[in-house]
């Protein structure tokens, strides 16, 4: 890929956090920033929803429910995401029969937390920052006259 598209394209990141999430490099630039502040669980949650939403199998869509739930939901979770009581409790009460639409009060919850402060601190991140300013280095040399 050319120079000045990766630049264009890093830079329609900061657009809003859904072109961020559209395009990979953009998720594997920002998975890599919450890395680094130990709150990756949230786009991981929000990657594994929109996965289980497209499901077709009925008995695929149950077993990939329980382990959404148990990976990030229930308490003392592995990957536990900050949710509310009443939506981490509505979700435990509805665990037995999943529907494609279980966690999605969830998913709406874990995708503002991320769009008011995970996504505006990327873009001030160091990691978002070198991406744009090092794709901004023009290739050609500068004239010298006395050279």
């Amino acid at each position: 890929m050319p120079v000045k598209s990766q630049t264009t394209e890093a830079m329609t990141w900061s657009e809003n956090m859904d072109t961020l999430l559209a395009n990979q490099a953009g998720l594997d630039a920002f998975r890599t920033f919450l890395k680094s502040e130990f709150s990756e669980e949230n786009v991981e949650f929000w990657l594994a929803c929109e996965d289980f939403k497209k499901m077709k199998n009925a008995e695929k869509i149950a077993s990939k429910a329980r382990m959404i739930y148990s990976e990030f939901i229930e308490a003392d979770a592995p990957k536990e995401i900050n949710i509310d009581f009443s939506t981490r409790d509505l979700i435990s009460k509805n665990i037995a029969e999943p529907t494609l639409k279980c966690f999605d009060e969830a998913q709406k919850l874990i995708y503002c937390l991320m769009a008011k402060d995970s996504f505006p601190r990327f873009l001030k991140s160091e990691i978002y920052k070198k991406l744009v300013n090092s794709q901004q280095v023009p290739n050609h040399k500068k004239w010298l006259p006395f050279l």
